[in-house]
């Protein structure tokens, strides 16, 4: 039976009627302050949370005034205005003629960035134009949407602090009363003591993460390197939002390696470039992007590493072919350089289909966190040890220093063709520091299909086993702390799925016990997951946090004994 086709639910944001907007115009014909940005005319703010990026959506708004009330729906929408159509010729009359009015309405799941979507909002709104052959009226907000939530989220977030504080406490008593049965059960109170301490350090030490700041000045030049293979559904907006950066274009060139594709990839890359080419003349667009096509379909790493030799710039910046890039990433990304010791950054994933269904809710919680909370916490250290594939940058010159052991890894005698970025992030590790930039997003798609999502989880899990091992030969080398919690964390991934077993089963069918202790652990765990999800980014999804720790519990953890077994395999399992 084939698999039933899965629509992606994501925000789709209305195209500027300029041509690579976000770019800074050489020749200052136009500004960067986009027209509608008026809240952010005295303050820098990250692009994503401009209040003039409208996203199209359609969804019922109630507009009363003093001439009266009737319903409307949305065209687009921004945190700083919204375009309304009137059902009606008669009911466009009597919408033009509402200057002032209040506003009711919701922001369906997806229709804008994730955290924007909440209970019903009434706002008060002044009409600011009419578009008469679109039976429309366009509406600017007294204030920016997100200032309307800002009371809620408060109470919400105070309220979400206590509970993790309390949770915190709670489960560090509950991992210290294992010390009192440390006689009867001694690996499993040693791992329940090592677990919790390990989980709340990285909570601890990611609560005192802090981005580098963006020096206006600081533009070393970037090569973006997009490899792609069979990815036409995507491919055009990874490429479009590569080259639209906020970053001066003398200094940022793109490269595209097709490493083969089998669809219609390769017509799509050249069909986006000529449209980029055709208007993008003033960026010298032409000048700054190439296609580079592989003759035979190597893999990824030799489409990445033929990119790498191409670049023109020192710092190299991989972005999968399914992941978005917002206009300010490149700019973010490349801060943390200034120190010359770091060799390579990170840059934050944020799941791009998060509405689609709950699996991909599930994954967009589990993204947040490990970013935010677990990569932010190795980054106090400077050892990040995995530069995720999505948004990375690397010094092209350490790069090349071991590009051909990378590109020709081997382990067990198996060559290594999955795990890209946590294998070269061993390589820069070894003698340099690798770094974090919360504030560089890209957006990516995940997997919406559970066969798709096993086989990535699977694939995941024998690159980390591979390069944890790998890792585990040089990082007692590095910061003690830093390396002590490498160990740790090694040590307790491998031995989950037994510790699991031995609770799970073992203790009430040969001890005829509950396991409380671990069943309420687990419990609080999930729970801490949850609540950093709300209290950091404010959204509705914040209790697949809960669902997804129980999903990896009862499903996904089963998939380490394979991986210990068959880490050296070589197949992506997914072409």
């Amino acid at each position: 039976m084939r698999n039933k086709q899965i629509k992606e639910v994501l925000s789709s944001a209305k195209t500027d009627r300029r041509i690579l907007s976000h770019v800074p115009d050489p020749f200052q014909v136009r500004g960067k302050d986009d027209r509608r940005n008026a809240f952010t005319k005295d303050q820098k703010v990250a692009h994503s949370k401009e209040p003039g990026k409208r996203f199209l959506a359609q969804f019922p708004v109630k507009v009363r005034s003093k001439k009266g009330a009737l319903r409307a729906t949305s065209i687009d929408v921004s945190q700083s205005g919204i375009l309304l159509k009137a059902a009606t010729a008669q009911e466009y009359e009597r919408l033009s003629g509402m200057d002032d009015a209040t506003l009711s309405f919701r922001i369906p799941p997806g229709a804008m960035e994730e955290g924007m979507e909440k209970k019903p909002l009434i706002i008060r709104a002044a009409k600011i134009r009419t578009l008469p052959e679109e039976q429309a009226v366009a509406y600017a907000f007294e204030k920016p949407m997100s200032r309307y939530f800002r009371a809620r989220e408060t109470v919400y977030a105070t309220i979400a602090f206590a509970a993790l504080l309390l949770i915190s406490l709670v489960a560090m008593l509950l991992r210290a009363e294992s010390l009192f049965f440390f006689r009867f059960n001694r690996i499993t109170a040693v791992y329940s003591v090592v677990t919790g301490v390990y989980l709340l350090s990285r909570y601890l030490f990611g609560s005192f993460y802090r981005p580098v700041k963006v020096d206006e000045d600081y533009t070393p030049g970037v090569t973006i390197i997009i490899p792609c293979y069979n990815e036409q559904e995507w491919i055009d907006r990874t490429i479009t939002n590569a080259l639209d950066q906020d970053y001066p274009a003398d200094k940022l060139e793109v490269l595209i390696v097709d490493d083969k594709s089998t669809d219609n990839s390769l017509e799509v890359i050249e069909r986006t470039l000529e449209h980029l080419f055709k208007e993008g003349e003033r960026f010298s667009v032409r000048e700054r992007v190439r296609l580079l096509k592989q003759p035979k379909n190597a893999g990824k790493r030799h489409a990445m590493a033929w990119g790498v030799k191409e670049a023109r710039h020192e710092l190299v910046v991989f972005v999968d072919s399914d992941s978005f890039l917002e206009p300010d990433a490149i700019r973010n990304l490349v801060q943390p350089f200034k120190d010359e010791k770091i060799a390579g950054v990170s840059g934050r994933t944020d799941v791009a289909n998060t509405f689609t269904n709950n699996l991909t809710r599930m994954q967009s919680v589990r993204y947040y966190v490990a970013f935010r909370v677990m990569k932010a916490a190795e980054a106090v250290f400077d050892g990040v040890t995995c530069l995720s594939g999505p948004l990375a940058c690397y010094r092209k010159s350490v790069m090349l220093e071991h590009l051909d052991d990378w590109l020709d890894q081997q382990f067990l005698g198996q060559r290594a063709t999955f795990g890209d970025d946590r294998s070269m992030t061993n390589f820069m590790l070894r003698n340099h520091r690798t770094n974090y930039q919360d504030t560089a997003v890209a957006f990516t798609i995940v997997p919406s299909n559970y066969s798709v999502f096993f086989k990535q989880q699977m694939r995941w899990k024998r690159s980390w086993l591979r390069e944890s091992f790998i890792a585990a030969g040089f990082m007692w080398k590095k910061e003690p702390f830093m390396s002590l919690s490498f160990y740790f964390g090694m040590v307790i991934t491998i031995l989950s799925p037994i510790i699991v077993l031995y609770n799970a089963v073992y203790v009430p069918l040969a001890l005829g016990q509950v396991p409380v202790v671990f069943l309420v652990g687990i419990m609080l765990m999930s729970m801490m997951t949850s609540f950093a999800q709300l209290f950091l980014r404010r959204s509705t999804t914040w209790l697949h946090g809960i669902l997804y720790n129980l999903f990896y519990v009862a499903v996904l953890i089963w998939q380490m004994p394979i991986a210990w077994f068959t880490f050296w395999r070589s197949n992506w399992g997914t072409r």
